[in-house]
């Protein structure tokens, strides 16, 4: 077979291979590239050695057995017989579902999330979001440090139970979205440095040297990221890919990377006959990201919205520190701006930031779907300090209420796993880090950040004590107990509403109208025909809807259609989903 590495700096390349070695020749075609064949079959173990140096994993090794640090092998793509056909899965209408691989169950792999799927389907989500599962050093970890950005974590289960995973999926009728990082790799196992300006530090990033995407050498770089996008996509059939943090990949050329990248997609998925989409985790609230392409924006079909995040929170918890500062000093009228302009920062100074931020939606050209609204995300949960989730801290009604305005709001709604029944499971930062070294630091650093809040150091949770990882694996016994039971049936409630009611998937942000009453603590907004009211208060609260005939469709408490006042009287902690034509 052709084995080739893009190492423009070497002198010589040897190919290291089972049965003995083979030096590499420069491609005449490629600047920077060497090639050559070697006998070699699926699992094969091999790497390159640069000039005098020791022998390196592939930069685009397709899989890893004994982690970012061992030798590649090779993956024949083509051994696998797929068993479902698939015609694909779009955004539009779609509920996401959030799932962490190695906590999803205790075994923590791929396998034993795919006989965990039949849940999802029931529960009526339409996409499995997986967080990152490129190869990281250790046994457990978040996945956000990385490397091989072409392969599989080997405790997940490798290359093979990504595709029985997908398969699996997709017999069930639900689409597989991957979290990728380009913006940076782990600094442990990460080789890349050695074969070529993969890291400029033209500009720097919280994890330091940013990835090459405009200074020389950069070409290549981005021809790497996109060669992995597109990959994850064909080689394993998934249906989008979400892509972390895209306000760190600095770039200055004309034709931006992320602009490369929504193209390419866009042609794959007409090559291949299915709808393909990318999803951009972005806090810069510019709409530029998701805007088309033709109408010179970036061409990304989605984005994550933390400023709905931010409003429903700080209103359901009256939390304030930090950056829900702005959102908590009229928390309700800032989930009421959230939910019909999309931003609540558009061109708003922010305390925060100590600076004005963001730019307005045009509601007439950008579709709500191309927002992702949750009330929960791995990011919101695991970087408190104990991992707490929503359901540590309020009542079954009131998280029925988030659930509400989640599944109601005029965004593509994403779930975070385990928020479906109220689990009482933290979801903390843990790392299995082999270097000891950076082992402490991430330990020193974790403590130090949340000392800095005022919390003990004894009472921020060792990410690397394999007990900190065993307490945010899910407890499957949950759904059958209540007042998990409850809260999951009105997860399900929720779903089949949005499914059945061509109001609640609407994109139209400007068709959804929203009252409010911050001292009473409810509030109240309209799509369509379909009403939803929300009472975050203790107490009763009256919510005016006007006369007319309704039809209730979901009420978390009892709840009776208004009288002759036109009055809705919504019990405390509860909330109603109501047609009124």
């Amino acid at each position: 077979m052709q084995f080739e590495v893009w190492a423009p700096q070497a002198d010589r390349v040897t190919l290291h291979c089972e049965g003995g070695t083979r030096a590499l020749t420069r491609d005449p075609g490629r600047v920077g590239w060497w090639a050559g064949e070697a006998e070699a079959g699926d699992g094969a173990r091999y790497g390159f050695a640069l000039d005098d140096g020791p022998v390196l994993p592939d930069p685009r090794s397709r899989r890893q057995p004994d982690g970012p640090d061992g030798l590649s092998a090779v993956v024949d793509h083509g051994r696998y017989t797929w068993r479902s056909e698939w015609a694909g899965r779009g955004l539009p209408g779609a509920v996401l579902y959030e799932l962490h691989v190695g906590t999803y169950t205790r075994e923590g792999t791929l396998d034993a999330a795919a006989e965990q799927l039949e849940h999802l389907a029931g529960l009526g989500v339409t996409h499995v979001e997986l967080m990152p599962l490129c190869p990281f050093p250790g046994r457990h970890g978040w996945g956000y440090e990385g490397v091989s950005l072409w392969a599989v974590h080997e405790p997940y289960g490798g290359p093979e139970a990504l595709k029985r995973f997908v398969d699996r999926a997709h017999a069930l009728g639900l689409g597989v979205v991957l979290d990728v990082v380009h913006n940076h790799l782990g600094p442990s196992g990460n080789y890349l440095p050695l074969f070529g300006p993969y890291f400029t530090d033209t500009h720097t990033t919280p994890w330091g040297s940013a990835v090459n995407l405009d200074a020389p050498g950069s070409d290549e770089v981005r021809a790497f990221l996109l060669g992995s996008a597109l990959a994850w996509l064909r080689d394993y059939r998934l249906d989008g890919l979400r892509l972390d943090a895209v306000h760190a990949l600095y770039d200055t050329r004309a034709s931006h990377f992320l602009e490369e990248l929504s193209a390419a997609v866009d042609a794959l998925a007409g090559e291949l006959g299915r709808p393909l989409f990318l999803i951009a985790e972005s806090d810069l609230n510019n709409p530029r990201f998701i805007t088309p392409r033709t109408e010179h924006g970036l061409g990304l079909h989605a984005q994550w919205n933390d400023d709905f995040h931010h409003a429903l929170h700080t209103t359901l918890t009256g939390e304030s520190q930090g950056y829900y500062a702005d959102f908590a000093r009229e928390p309700f009228a800032a989930l009421a701006k959230t939910l019909t302009g999309g931003y609540f920062h558009d061109g708003t100074y922010s305390s925060f930031r100590g600076r004005h931020h963001g730019r307005p939606l045009d509601r007439a050209r950008v579709g709500g779907h191309r927002l992702l609204g949750y009330s929960q995300t791995h990011d919101q949960v695991g970087n408190r300090a104990q991992g707490d989730r929503l359901a540590a801290h309020l009542s079954p009604g009131l998280l029925a209420c988030a659930a509400t305005l989640t599944l109601t709001a005029p965004f593509t709604p994403m779930l975070f796993m385990g928020e479906e029944w109220a689990a009482g499971t933290p979801w903390q930062f843990f790392t299995d880090h082999t270097d000891p070294e950076l082992a402490e630091a991430v330990r020193r650093g974790r403590r130090r950040e949340f000392a800095e809040h005022g919390w003990a150091e004894e009472d921020v949770p060792d990410p690397q004590d394999p007990a900190t990882r065993e307490r945010s694996c899910l407890d499957w016994s949950e759904p059958a107990r209540e007042p998990h039971a409850r809260v999951l049936a009105w997860y399900r409630q929720l779903i089949a509403l949005r499914r059945a009611q061509p109001d609640l998937t609407d994109p139209d942000l400007a068709d959804t109208k929203v009252a409010y009453d911050t001292e009473a603590r409810w509030l109240a907004f309209r799509r369509g025909d379909v009403r939803v009211a929300v009472n975050l208060g203790k107490g009763p609260a009256a919510i005016p809807l006007g006369t007319g005939r309704v039809e209730v469709l979901a009420a978390w408490g009892q709840v009776e259609e208004p009288g002759p006042d036109g009055l809705l009287q919504v019990p405390g902690e509860s909330c109603v989903v109501l047609t009124q034509p």
